[in-house]
């Protein structure tokens, strides 16, 4: 059954190139605007919460959750830059990016090439832990011992996953030069080294301006907040239930991204806070596609979105239970799944 539809995916979608060819052109106008309603925004949210600590903290925190948000904005304008996709100029892009990395804190150049390498080779069993969120698969959680078992529930636990791994990332991965791909040149390590400098630089200056403990603390919150966000939607995107894993040999760019990646199906404005983001099946097909473009070109190609998995944030909730892909099934399971075909001999050798 599962063959069936993929074929009758290539077939009714053969002509996808053609279909997404006008929305991957940026708009200057668009991108300003956005840019305007996003950095504004936050700035005055920022703002607020300096002079909120003066009244409650509790009230700081509160609107750390709502600016959270607005740094997904301009996260996702990061984002696009890296894919050269939010204006016509490479140059603007680059600056963009690089601004906006001064506020996400995660370095512009450095995020982008492992980012797309993993749009590259999303699906790939091979690559499944460069740019996305690592998993086993059945067999080879089989085939670990106790101890190997326990280490991977304990990863996938969802307080490790969304808290503790956001801060690692965030911490670490991005500030220190580990990750190595056939392709990444070491001048991507250097910009990162360079990147990470230029927001030390920046968050010191502002510290010694602003009080170091007032701003780290209103910085360092809207940062967690955002990376908890961000996880979470990477998490969702990719680890649905009928998601799309394949070996190299048998991978198809196509499938990966129309049965891969989702359609995260929000109500309006966490769409729009988040940046279109949920959008991800299309944004797959073509990372060219600005972020403001995604809608519109869903709107006007419903096919694109005939195949893929539509999930609300209620349906959400239970791709946390999602732990490993059974390659016999072509789905994740539950630890609860594993366990039980293991007890009935189910597993094979």
């Amino acid at each position: 059954m599962r063959l069936e539809l993929e074929e009758e995916i290539k077939t009714k979608l053969a002509d996808w190139r053609s279909m997404i060819a006008e929305y991957q052109i940026p708009s200057t106008k668009k991108a300003m605007i956005q840019m305007a309603n996003t950095f504004l925004p936050f700035l005055g949210l920022w703002r607020l919460m300096y002079f909120s600590l003066n009244w409650s903290v509790w009230i700081t925190i509160l609107l750390a959750f709502v600016n959270a948000f607005f740094m997904v904005r301009i996260f996702i304008i990061q984002h696009d830059c890296g894919h050269q996709s939010f204006t016509v100029s490479k140059k603007a892009n680059n600056i963009i990016g690089f601004v906006c990395s001064l506020f996400s804190s995660l370095p512009f150049k450095y995020w982008a090439r492992v980012h797309n390498y993993h749009h590259g080779h999303t699906g790939q069993l091979e690559e499944r832990d460069i740019g996305d969120i690592d998993f086993l698969t059945v067999q080879e959680f089989k085939s670990r011992g106790k101890w190997g078992r326990m280490k991977y529930r304990l990863f996938r636990h969802p307080l490790t996953l969304f808290c503790f791994v956001p801060i690692y990332y965030f911490v670490i991965a991005n500030r220190f030069p580990k990750t190595e791909f056939k392709g990444f040149r070491k001048r991507f390590k250097w910009s990162q080294i360079r990147n990470n400098l230029a927001i030390l630089i920046v968050y010191s200056a502002l510290a010694w301006l602003l009080g170091w403990q007032k701003f780290l603390f209103i910085q360092l919150s809207i940062i967690f907040i955002f990376s908890v966000i961000a996880f979470w939607f990477f998490y969702v995107q990719h680890t649905h239930e009928q998601t799309y894993h394949s070996w190299q040999k048998n991978w198809d760019f196509l499938l990966a991204s129309v049965r891969g990646a989702t359609y995260y199906k929000l109500p309006k404005l966490f769409q729009w806070l988040t940046g279109n983001i949920g959008i991800h099946h299309i944004h797959h097909l073509s990372s060219l596609i600005p972020n403001y473009n995604l809608e519109k070109c869903m709107k006007d190609n419903p096919l694109l979105t005939q195949y893929t998995n539509i999930i609300t944030f209620r349906d959400s909730l239970q791709s946390v239970s999602n732990k490993l892909w059974d390659e016999q099934k072509q789905m994740m399971i539950s630890f609860k799944e594993f366990y039980r075909m293991e007890r009935l001999g189910l597993l094979g050798s």
